[in-house]
């Protein structure tokens, strides 16, 4: 109940916020000419980019499988109850910025995408050093506020995501240093790659569909794929190292 609080607080209280006008000149796509992929006039605006709208489900799909999962220790169900949760709230937040094109979901897109990178780093210093919940509330404060950046500068909000991804792959590539194995190596790299794929194939979307493989299933669709294996592989990664540490401490 505590995760689901955690989440639903800093859930509702971005949604208020970006329905206001404080994010009224934050650069975002509200236009379907930002993706490669083509409208498809007869269908309903929740299809309106049928594959595009539909890979969002895969966010649910791991997040309720990783929800449901047990973990014994108090501790590392919460921050997997948390980490399930914001996958779980990302999937309908992409869905509805495709479907309505508004300005709030498009800037809810962005900002919640900062928090679920910090929860990363929360979560293995949880293993490395034990549970501080004043950690915690610093990191993902911090996080939540970072987005202001993107008030400051048309690109803040790369800027922002970059740090972001930078400080949770170097986290955790410490925590693999101190308790991993090769499995939890292999999950690494796996979450590793994803991550990229996420970032270039999001970014090459225009310039992969100028080539037929990619023209119905697009390098967006490709990223979000990529994006979902990193929810997914993060959590092997991170549910890993979390038995390994609580077997060396018991």
């Amino acid at each position: 109940m505590s995760a689901v609080v955690h989440v639903l607080l800093s859930f509702f209280l971005c949604i208020a916020l970006a329905n206001t006008d404080i994010f009224d000149n934050v650069l975002v796509d509200m236009s379907y000419d930002h993706y490669a992929e083509k409208r498809v006039d007869q269908l309903p605006a929740f299809l309106a980019m049928p594959f595009n709208c539909l890979v969002n489900v895969g966010y649910i799909i791991v997040g309720v499988y990783w929800l449901t999962r047990r973990m014994k220790d108090p501790v590392a169900a919460y921050a997997k109850d948390v980490f399930a949760l914001m996958a779980i709230t990302y999937g309908p937040i992409q869905w509805t910025r495709l479907a309505t094109l508004r300005r709030a979901p498009s800037v809810l897109d962005q900002w919640f995408t900062l928090p679920i990178f910090a929860w990363v780093p929360v979560w293995c210093r949880a293993i490395t050093h034990g549970w501080s919940a004043r950690y915690a509330v610093t990191v993902e404060v911090c996080s939540v506020a970072s987005y202001a950046l993107a008030l400051l500068h048309e690109r803040g909000f790369e800027l922002a995501l970059g740090a972001h991804i930078s400080v949770a792959v170097l986290q955790a590539a410490a925590a693999q240093r101190n308790f991993g194995d090769q499995v939890s190596l292999r999950y690494f790299i796996h979450a590793a790659l994803s991550c990229a794929g996420f970032v270039l194939l999001k970014l090459l979307d225009h310039e992969l569909a100028k080539f037929w493989l990619f023209q119905n299933l697009t390098g967006h669709f490709w990223s979000k794929v990529c994006d979902i294996l990193q929810f997914h592989y993060s959590f092997c990664f991170l549910t890993h190292l979390t038995q390994i540490a609580h077997k060396r401490t018991s």
